[in-house]
């Protein structure tokens, strides 16, 4: 059986940069183990597959190569960036059913996408010493005026700051060790950022997430909403700057990517997070699968 497949760079800053991810629309004939057979086929981090709903516009559901996971951001950006593409879509706003919930997603008039992720929760603190260990750093390279906790937007991942941009780029994870302390907090992974910046953006981060089997990742939409939330939540943004956040990605990867964060505050209360971003080199792909 052959399906229809597409690839897309989710929040790519060139055409080399951006996060790859799959797109199956019309997925609704496919079983779970098709659908996860062609994510492993395709080998990007994550394959969406677009579904009927009878609470959204649209279901997504999300696989990576080894296993279903509950919401993925870049993967949501290319989803809709496809559907728009196809001329399913027209610039709106619309809803998607996920594991994660129904989350709203906008496609604006260029074909940016920013979507909808839930409220902003936080989680343990963890040890700085453990996790620079499994960096390869010295615990005094994380910065003293900011923990290391665990935030979800949708996913939990583990935040950690990062004194400089010169430490960050040189980063050489020990990826044993971030999988064993991902799996021992429930984590997706480690977001490792810092408030220093190339383009004169909010913060530059690396993601590591070899628990799901990705080493690294050069974009990623739920991190950086996470993040977004973090870095209000610990006063290194006014209320100005919580709804145009602008987070760099992929650098250390030759895959420049921006990924725009936009915050609803009200004092200290985060009430909404966007994350979005562009999308470039659509391209069409036939996977067959028995």
């Amino acid at each position: 059986m052959k399906v229809n497949a597409y690839a897309i760079n989710s929040f790519a800053k060139t055409t080399e940069g951006g996060n790859a991810a799959g797109v199956v629309p019309n997925a609704d004939f496919l079983s779970d183990v098709q659908m996860q057979k062609i994510a492993a086929i395709l080998r990007f981090s994550e394959t969406a597959f677009v579904l009927k709903s009878n609470l959204a516009d649209f279901r997504v559901r999300f696989f990576a190569p080894r296993e279903e996971v509950d919401l993925c951001g870049h993967a949501t950006i290319g989803t809709f960036y496809t559907l728009a593409a196809l001329g399913y879509l027209k610039p709106g706003s619309y809803l998607q059913e996920t594991k994660a919930g129904i989350l709203g997603v906008e496609i604006t008039k260029d074909l940016s996408i920013m979507m909808c992720q839930p409220p902003p929760s936080f989680f343990e603190t963890v040890k700085k010493s453990e996790i620079a260990d499994s960096l390869n750093i010295e615990t005094a390279s994380i910065l003293e005026d900011l923990p290391v906790q665990i935030v979800s937007t949708g996913l939990r991942d583990i935040i950690v700051p990062i004194k400089s941009l010169d430490i960050l780029d040189t980063i050489k994870p020990d990826f044993e060790k971030i999988r064993e302390i991902s799996r021992k907090y429930n984590a997706v992974g480690y977001h490792v950022f810092t408030l220093e910046s190339i383009n004169n953006s909010t913060a530059s981060c690396r993601n590591f997430a070899p628990l799901f089997n990705i080493p690294e990742e050069s974009a990623t939409g739920t991190s950086n909403g996470a993040l977004g939330c973090y870095l209000y939540k610990y006063g290194k943004l006014d209320f100005n700057l919580a709804s145009h956040i602008i987070i760099e990605q992929g650098y250390s990867m030759k895959k420049p990517s921006e990924i725009l964060v936009s915050l609803d505050v009200d004092g200290t209360e985060i009430k909404g997070v966007k994350v979005g971003g562009k999308a470039l080199n659509f391209t069409s792909i036939i996977v067959d699968i028995e």
